[in-house]
């Protein structure tokens, strides 16, 4: 045990071996087994236990497409390559493999996104909350920040729009109500405001106002930024890059933003981009260097195996691949194609006497703070075991292996098929029976 986990490793699950030993109030299971076999058994067992990994893999059965209690995007096949190559060993980084000189690893993913996009330039950073960190902090600290009471929204986390403008060093300037703010409010605080440095414009991804609402149009604000000499800084959250189908109707792209006229927009690398998390800046030459340039920038930098997924991503979209990335897929699914991977699994589990299974229609959502309140049209398994109750199903088929996550609605265990894989049918049919056993 001492070669194959260390001594120290080794020494501490004796130590606590022996102690619940002398603790027992009942001796050893007796027979033809040692109190020595039980005590390595019992190391053994409390070692497995303490180096068992926390982070492992999980099937997605939720119908939540971008649940970001399971790490928002599961990553393309591509971007899997990708991150393993740059793992292996060492990479060109911060090289110019040409000159041998020093380089910027913005240079990896800089003209893919501009070409995407129409962008002028671009960076990415770990997330999209530090993208909105650092681009007010190298453009509006000390100054002011210019958003509508309706845009001041609170993110997953507890984390909110006032305090992260706070964080940045600027002061928030709040124009409008929460219902309804138009352009001439902006234009008001503007020239009230001597130290105005920065118009903010926040996209409702993770909430809806409806009823009595109004807000200008992004190509209206944008014109009112030039004709008052502010840069116009749009926090997109979501990151479409293409078409996302009927469950996406509204959802801007990214490079509709730019095309209207944002000086900069802000978007995540792990929602409906569907690549790893980061965060992208893009917009304005000028605008984007001096964000790069700020010492934030370095705190807040995208590491090499993030880098290295985002890349392959955003190579799929450019060579017209986007149905490879899993997000994509997922929401732009035909509802047949749904049904039929549905009816693959109840036809695998549906000769069980242990429960009642159907197939039904349903609804799952985007998730991850993208679309929200946008029902998709999904098939799901539904299931009602015969004993333990529905709720002691959904935790055994977390526990399992592979852990399987399905949801709990109405009195049934739900199997979404919108967020299953074709190749994970199987896998979730055995895990589904395991879970129906003793």
């Amino acid at each position: 045990m001492v070669l194959r986990y260390g001594h120290d490793l080794a020494a501490e699950a004796a130590r606590s071996v022996i102690k619940e030993m002398r603790e027992a109030t009942t001796p050893g299971g007796g027979g033809d087994r040692s109190p020595a076999d039980e005590a390595l058994d019992a190391m053994a067992a409390w070692i497995a236990e303490r180096i068992r990994p926390s982070l492992t893999r999980v099937i997605n059965a939720t119908g939540v497409v971008i649940h970001t209690n399971l790490g928002r995007a599961p990553l393309a096949e591509a971007a899997r390559e990708a991150v393993a190559a740059v793992a292996s060993g060492s990479c060109d980084l911060e090289l110019d493999l040409e000159t041998g000189a020093r380089s910027s690893r913005e240079v990896h993913i800089e003209q893919l996104v501009c070409d995407l996009t129409g962008a002028d330039a671009a960076i990415a950073v770990n997330n999209c909350a530090a993208a909105v960190l650092v681009t007010l902090a190298a453009l509006a600290s000390g100054g002011g920040v210019i958003a509508s009471r309706g845009e001041l929204v609170e993110i997953v986390g507890g984390f909110r729009i006032p305090d992260v403008i706070l964080q940045s060093g600027a002061r928030l300037i709040e124009v409008g109500t929460t219902n309804r703010t138009r352009a001439e409010d902006y234009e008001r605080a503007i020239d009230e405001s001597a130290d105005a440095r920065v118009l903010l414009r926040t996209h409702p991804s993770n909430y809806q106002i409806v009823g009595f609402t109004e807000a200008p149009a992004l190509k209206d604000l944008a014109a009112l930024a030039r004709r008052k000499d502010l840069p116009l800084v749009e926090d997109l959250g979501g990151g479409a890059l293409v078409g996302l189908g009927s469950g996406a109707v509204g959802e801007p792209t990214v490079q509709a933003s730019i095309a209207a006229g944002a000086d900069i927009v802000l978007f995540s690398g792990d929602k409906l981009l569907g690549g790893p998390q980061a965060g992208l800046i893009i917009g304005r030459r000028d605008l984007v260097r001096r964000i790069a340039r700020h010492p934030l920038a370095r705190a807040v930098r995208i590491d090499k195996l993030s880098l290295a997924a985002l890349g392959a991503t955003l190579r799929l979209y450019r060579t017209g691949r986007a149905d490879e990335v899993p997000v994509v897929r997922m929401l732009r699914q035909p509802p047949e194609a749904i049904q039929a991977r549905a009816a693959r699994l109840m036809a695998a589990i549906a000769d069980t006497a242990e429960a009642k299974i159907e197939l039904a229609a349903s609804v799952g959502f985007a998730g991850g703070g993208a679309m929200a309140m946008q029902p998709l049209a999904t098939s799901v398994v539904r299931i009602r075991p015969r004993r333990g109750g529905v709720e002691h199903l959904a935790a055994r088929l977390r526990t399992g292996e592979p852990a399987v996550l399905p949801r709990v609605e109405q009195g049934w265990l739900m199997l979404d098929a919108r967020t299953l894989a074709d190749d994970e049918v199987a896998a979730v049919a055995t895990a589904v029976r395991a879970a129906l056993g003793p």
